[in-house]
């Protein structure tokens, strides 16, 4: 593996690590807001972005690359409603996927086979979790009217499994 592409794999790693902190951040919020169903659901997500981080970790070492961890910076820490929350994790969501389309390019550009293969597990991965996200939000929007709702939805993302 070349030190271009071992560079953007380690970025990528701190990408994933943030995207786990912004994650428990938001579950953090939910408990705060007494919403334990969207707080479980955050969680289990920051759970899944760690699992991510970790398999960039496990690819750098596998290609006898050096794992450089750098700080992971703050995420925030509340949010205008749990709609706005769910809208940024959207939002954040379609930026890590715009991270990975640029690693597969660059991969690719650099033949370097196997971390493209490497990859493809992400480019799938990320497709369903921006319709996962897309999902709350578009249930969020269409129960603005009906603020009863949202206990449904809390109720229904606590069924979340690990």
């Amino acid at each position: 593996m070349d030190r271009k592409t071992e560079a953007a794999l380690n970025k990528q790693l701190n990408a994933e690590a943030y995207s786990s902190y912004l994650y428990l951040a938001m579950s953090a919020y939910f408990e705060s807001e007494n919403l334990r169903g969207f707080a479980h659901w955050m969680r289990v997500q920051a759970g899944e972005e760690w699992m991510h981080a970790m398999k960039f970790y496990d690819h750098i070492r596998a290609r006898l690359g050096r794992v450089e961890l750098a700080a992971i910076s703050a995420p925030p820490r509340e949010w205008k409603s749990p709609l706005a929350a769910f809208e940024e994790a959207f939002k954040h969501e379609q930026m890590v996927s715009g991270l990975i389309h640029g690693l597969v390019d660059l991969a690719t550009k650099s033949k370097d086979h196997a971390t493209a293969n490497f990859l493809q597990w992400f480019v799938s991965e990320q497709v369903e979790e921006e319709a996962q996200t897309d999902e709350i939000v578009q249930k969020l929007n269409q129960m603005r009217d009906a603020p009863a709702g949202l206990f449904i939805v809390d109720r229904e993302l606590a069924q979340r499994k690990d």
